[in-house]
């Protein structure tokens, strides 16, 4: 509907960083998301945490990746759908770790961190904010995050690249886009107008309950940086086989 609507700034798509994969996975889509969207703002990004179950005797991730390669294919990691953020967490990380392991996707996010608890799935790249009161209350370890960057609400964790593994980040992003054809002034005042928003005490403070790190990018820059990702997992997504449901 975005990619087909009036270039007037009153049609906007919010989207996550699955917006750049989506083309690698599903080859006939009805729209070219390189083409058909321009980047107004970075709403700002979730980190991902790998966590377990404290019975698995795991302590540490180097722990867990020796563990995983001792018994190859024997691990399996929930998600929440191919090609999902979660999904994509736990896929770089496996293919820079060099393991394997069985992907089972659920239909949300609550039954695949119950798996996890029980112990009936090995492991779950969980969005931060899911993760971190059952990691806190001891039902959960987290062992590392796939952002970047460390989280600022779990800033002694360290990220899988600090862990040793390269090229193993996924950055969980939320996104504005509008139709590609929008006038530049048109995108230059939505863009002017969200960074105001997310200043907003209010509106800080909710996003930071749900662990959304900042992610202060110019349109250009949040535009260039689409692009490559949209190259960087046409790779990726051929490398770690990824299909559709």
């Amino acid at each position: 509907m975005v990619a087909k609507a009036e270039p007037d700034g009153y049609t906007i798509l919010v989207n996550s960083s699955a917006h750049t994969i989506t083309p690698s996975i599903y080859p006939n889509l009805s729209y070219d998301v390189a083409r058909d969207f321009a980047a107004v703002a970075a709403v700002g990004n979730v980190p991902n945490v790998l966590i377990i179950a404290p019975s698995k005797g795991l302590k540490t991730v180097q722990d867990f990746v020796a563990a995983a390669k001792a018994k190859p294919g024997s691990f399996n990691f929930a998600s929440v759908g191919i090609g999902s953020a979660v999904h994509l967490s736990a896929e770089r990380f496996r293919l820079s770790a060099g393991y394997e392991a069985v992907h089972i996707p659920f239909k949300g996010g609550a039954e695949a961190l119950t798996e996890v608890i029980a112990g009936r799935v090995d492991y779950y790249f969980c969005p931060i904010a899911t993760a971190l009161p059952h990691i806190r209350d001891g039902r959960l370890l987290g062992l590392a995050v796939s952002s970047p960057m460390r989280a600022s609400t779990m800033p002694d964790l360290t990220t899988t690249l600090e862990a040793g593994y390269p090229d193993s980040d996924y950055t969980f992003w939320i996104g504005v886009f509008v139709p590609s054809h929008t006038p530049a002034e048109i995108i230059a005042k939505l863009h002017e107008e969200l960074q105001k928003a997310l200043q907003a005490p209010a509106v800080k403070d909710k996003l930071a309950a749900l662990g959304v790190e900042p992610m202060p990018l110019t349109t250009a820059d949040f535009d260039a940086q689409v692009k490559q990702e949209i190259a960087r997992y046409a790779t990726f997504a051929k490398a770690a086989g990824l299909k559709p449901n």
